[in-house]
């Protein structure tokens, strides 16, 4: 249960992280971070960092949060997997930051490949598959702090779920790599 837990409160942010490649040939917001600015010579994040991507993953992330507070409060069942007491907690608010949060840490990890010459797409283990989880908590606990086990668990079983996904999607066609 305590695994079930900890997963569900994640829910927002491996969500906002599955998203930008989902939508990756919508037009809408299709710039990049960096504007395609270099830095000593080297990407930024590279062009495959975008405002879609940013969008989409807030979005969605916020719309999970809110579910989840839905189901918290007119599903009982839901109230006893959530850690997270949500009569006390704005779902927009956390969905908010649980996404940009995963999108943070996932730029920043960019922003570091591109410094050791690591290409988009090349895997990166385990930085690939830990960065969005280390956003997503960093920002949470601006509203929330899970315990430390949660916190823990979370930094160990969410990047092999993320391994998982990602081989996948590489075998539907959605991901370009399998890490």
């Amino acid at each position: 249960m305590f695994a079930l837990k900890a997963v569900y409160l994640f829910l927002p942010a491996i969500f906002a992280n599955m998203m930008p490649p989902l939508f990756r040939n919508v037009r809408f917001l299709d710039w990049p971070v960096d504007f395609d600015r270099k830095f000593l010579g080297k990407p930024i994040f590279g062009s495959h960092k975008t405002y879609r991507g940013f969008f989409f993953g807030i979005i969605v992330a916020i719309i999970t949060a809110s579910f989840q507070k839905w189901m918290f409060l007119d599903f009982a069942p839901f109230a006893g997997i959530s850690i997270i007491d949500y009569f006390s907690q704005s779902a927009v608010l956390l969905g908010f930051l649980m996404g940009l949060g995963a999108l943070l840490g996932d730029l920043v990890e960019s922003f570091i490949k591109r410094r050791i010459n690591v290409k988009p797409g090349k895997p990166w283990i385990p930085f690939d598959q830990v960065d969005f989880v280390i956003g997503a908590l960093l920002l949470m606990m601006i509203v929330y702090i899970p315990s430390w086990q949660v916190i823990v668990f979370l930094l160990i079983a969410v990047p092999f779920g993320h391994i998982a996904v990602n081989h996948i999607g590489y075998y539907i066609g959605i991901n370009k790599s399998k890490w």
